[in-house]
């Protein structure tokens, strides 16, 4: 046991601390890009955090077991909407937004889990046409944050450049953490899974709360470390940037290579809670501008409910 503590402790250290080079080497690449910090949190940080769903939807949709990337992707979401978010803004205490385009970017997430909905409902199923018409979507959101290049890159432009080299370094520093966040993120879980089991914790505890963290624990680290930093916004881009991508670029990508049909209760239970979450995520977004205390407990608290509803289902 006291092995499996002190490799849970490592890991969780190395977790905290690439997820800091991580914020601060976004930071300066979103300053060379000319775009801003929740645009780069939007589109880069949340592909590369993305990833995961995305190997694994790729890798069941090759052995032709596409049911499993769709279930992961809409339990990821839930995630992200509720506990995730919950638990980045009790850390920020109060996130402000100074912009209307992060509504605007909210509504699209809203939209593209309606696109994903309704392209199920009308044939029950999603098919490779269905998968086109979401990477489409996808290559639109990304059009429309660097369309946007210009505008901030002219606020920006009377300030100190950053050289190419600085840059440079900053692209290294980014793509390092990144893979100790991925490998630290992973052997957390691993070595939170055998505590579990030398403590003797219910199988149903650790299936529900670490296995689902799992893939969700990079989102998580960066968004705290985010919170804790001048730089808030990042956390709400990545979470927002994550579930449109995992929406419709991996479903989107699965499709393609694997027409996904499955069981219609299961998939409307589970989606019409997402879409509840992702609603009451837009309406506290839009209810004065910020992010404060009691939107966070609230989010942690529908994540809770959640739990609860999948329990008695099961």
């Amino acid at each position: 046991m006291l092995e499996n503590i002190l490799l849970f402790l490592l890991a969780g250290i190395v977790l905290v601390i690439s997820g800091g080079f991580l914020v601060k080497s976004l930071s300066k690449i979103a300053e060379f890009l000319g775009i801003s910090e929740f645009s780069a949190a939007f589109i880069i940080m949340a592909i590369a955090t993305s990833l995961p769903e995305l190997f694994v939807g790729i890798s069941s949709a090759m052995i032709g077991n596409p049911q499993l990337s769709l279930g992961n992707v809409i339990g990821a979401n839930i995630l992200n909407l509720t506990l995730i978010t919950g638990i980045i803004i009790l850390v920020a205490k109060e996130i402000k937004f100074t912009t209307k385009k992060i509504g605007e970017d909210a509504y699209l997430m809203l939209f593209s889990l309606i696109l994903m909905i309704s392209l199920y409902l009308i044939n029950k199923s999603l098919s490779r046409i269905d998968g086109a018409i979401l990477l489409c979507f996808f290559a639109f959101n990304i059009y429309r944050k660097f369309a946007r290049r210009k505008k901030f890159r002219a606020k920006i432009k009377k300030e100190k450049a950053i050289g190419k080299k600085n840059v440079g370094l900053n692209m290294i520093i980014f793509m390092i953490a990144l893979a100790a966040l991925f490998i630290s993120s992973s052997f957390a879980v691993k070595y939170a899974s055998l505590l579990a089991i030398d403590l003797n914790l219910p199988k149903i505890l650790v299936g529900l709360f670490m296995l689902s963290i799992a893939t969700t624990l990079p989102e998580l680290v960066f968004g705290i470390r985010a919170a804790r930093s001048e730089h808030k916004v990042m956390g709400i881009g990545d979470q927002i940037g994550t579930i449109i991508t995992n929406t419709v670029l991996i479903i989107g990508v699965v499709s393609l290579i694997h027409p996904i049909t499955v069981e219609f209760i299961p998939f409307i239970t589970s989606s019409i809670f997402m879409f509840i979450s992702a609603f009451i995520f837009l309406t506290f977004l839009k209810t004065g501008k910020k992010f404060e205390t009691l939107e966070g407990i609230s989010l942690i608290l529908i994540y809770i409910l959640f739990i609860i509803i999948e329990f008695f289902i099961k």
